[in-house]
């Protein structure tokens, strides 16, 4: 449950989200945009998209074989060949982009979604206000992630 800084929590996760993204959840997120906005025209070279976006060739194919892990994009071998997404960009949420890419959405060890860890500011994490606070912005967030498809990139 979100307490009365709610509205403070939409901004701050608007302002700092994309400076606390990794590199490689961000090409990722510029990936997708262009092969949301190329939707149904078949798929799309990774050349082309390395290219318009300026993501490294290298960093750009390692990143599209584990979102095809995750079943967001597919690829067509050949002279026509590239990759294109499983569905269309209004089904496809940001949350499991970016908690792959990021492994947890949770900006402390205790809050963590995927590995809960210590708690650095307290000894009991229930009576913390500072892990209620942060627990707060990473169910914020998650919940923003998730009704936030490529179609709002």
């Amino acid at each position: 449950m979100l307490h009365k800084y709610s509205v403070t929590l939409s901004k701050i996760v608007t302002i700092s989200l994309f400076v606390m993204l990794s590199m490689k959840t961000k090409y990722a997120l510029r990936a997708l945009s262009k092969l949301s906005k190329e939707y149904g025209k078949g798929p799309i070279p990774i050349s082309d998209i390395s290219e318009s976006e300026k993501i490294p060739r290298r960093f750009l194919e390692n990143i599209l074989q584990e979102l095809k892990k995750l079943y967001i994009v597919d690829s067509k071998m050949g002279k026509n060949g590239g990759y294109f997404l499983t569905k269309t960009p209004n089904e496809i949420s940001l949350y499991p982009i970016v908690q792959h890419c990021e492994e947890s959405i949770g900006l402390l060890d205790c809050v963590s979604e995927t590995k809960p860890g210590d708690c650095l500011f307290c000894k009991d994490i229930d009576s913390c206000k500072t892990h209620s606070v942060f627990k707060d912005i990473r169910d914020y967030t998650i919940q923003k992630l998730k009704e936030t498809t490529l179609n709002n990139l």
